[in-house]
């Protein structure tokens, strides 16, 4: 099977659709003529021109607009932000309209569009462009979160997401575009809304998602030298969110850790962690841990940001905890 890049797996999602279905396009800032910021839609000016690749002004509540007006009238847009950072100027359009629409209309409209761009910490970017916004999303009736973690389930998601008839937000990471996965290359789809068991383990379940997760396949390999065996389930989609396969797995190893690039107060893992003591309580040998960033803005200084944000190091010692060792 191939090797592609993370970027590559997405301009490939795209571009697949787009030659599919004559209704859809890509919109955003520096998609068209610079082959986009993170060169995620290079070529695909080239192959289906301004009308469907269209570079838009530094405008996020416009295009924004734009785009959920679109889906109103029959095209499937995808609405690239630069970074979800900045969707805060558009998330009017987002949460009001795209959300909403199907309900406020009585079902007469629906809102097939995807927002798709870089969320959370990309490096020294400061506090205003290091956040993550998957739980505030999530918090959303009416959108459906995608956080992918690897090329190969960017694409597939990022297809089925297209392919939806309601809003998705599908949230990258600058840091990933280079990353490299196998990625056939033969036609799939991934399911939304069902998690992946990365790795079987027997002994702590190991929660996360996008590219902090790789955080957790580091410690997995550290703690293996020492006989602890960790299942890591990559939650994939963020909502709905699969809890069965989290459920089942606690079930099996008695203890959850959860790691997630994320403000501490009201994430996914506070979530996912109501969700597990209300629902296999009985089954918990210990207290569920969730690894979360400091409960600070973001340092733009490499060693505050070292210490800011989670690690395998972090993950080591929860995983020791829940094991009493």
């Amino acid at each position: 099977m191939r090797t592609i890049q993370f970027r590559e797996a997405i301009a490939e999602a795209m571009s697949e659709e787009m030659r599919r279905d004559d209704s859809i396009y890509l919109m955003g800032e520096e998609v068209a003529e610079y082959n986009g910021a993170y060169k995620a839609s290079k070529g695909m000016l080239d192959e289906f021109g301004p009308d469907r690749v269209i570079d838009t002004p530094i405008a996020e509540l416009g295009f924004s607009g734009i785009g959920v007006g679109s889906a109103m009238n029959g095209n499937r847009p995808i609405i690239e932000f630069m970074t979800f950072n900045f969707s805060l100027v558009g998330i009017d359009q987002i949460i009001n309209n795209a959300a909403k629409m199907r309900q406020m209309s009585g079902g007469q409209f629906n809102i097939p569009i995807v927002f798709r761009g870089p969320t959370g910490s990309a490096g020294q970017l400061g506090a205003t462009h290091s956040q993550a916004f998957e739980s505030w999303y999530a918090n959303t009736p009416g959108l459906k979160v995608i956080v992918p973690s690897n090329p190969y389930d960017a694409k597939g998601l990022l297809k089925a997401a297209i392919r939806d008839d309601d809003p998705v937000i599908f949230m990258e990471s600058e840091q990933m575009y280079g990353d490299k996965g196998e990625v056939p290359e033969d036609e799939y789809v991934i399911e939304i809304g069902k998690a992946d068991i990365k790795r079987e383990g027997s002994d702590v379940t190991v929660v996360s998602f996008g590219k902090i997760i790789k955080e957790a396949y580091k410690a997995a390999e550290t703690l293996a030298e020492e006989d602890i065996s960790c299942e890591i389930i990559d939650l994939r989609t963020i909502r709905p969110l699969d809890i069965d396969v989290i459920l089942e797995s606690v079930k099996k190893t008695n203890r959850l850790v959860i790691l997630e690039e994320s403000w501490p107060f009201g994430n996914i893992s506070t979530e996912i962690s109501y969700q597990v003591q209300s629902k296999a309580f009985d089954y918990l040998d210990a207290p569920i841990i969730k690894i979360n960033t400091a409960d600070t803005p973001a340092p733009y200084s490499p060693v505050l940001l070292k210490e800011w944000l989670p690690n395998s190091e972090d993950v080591v010692k929860a995983v020791k905890k829940v094991m009493y060792k």
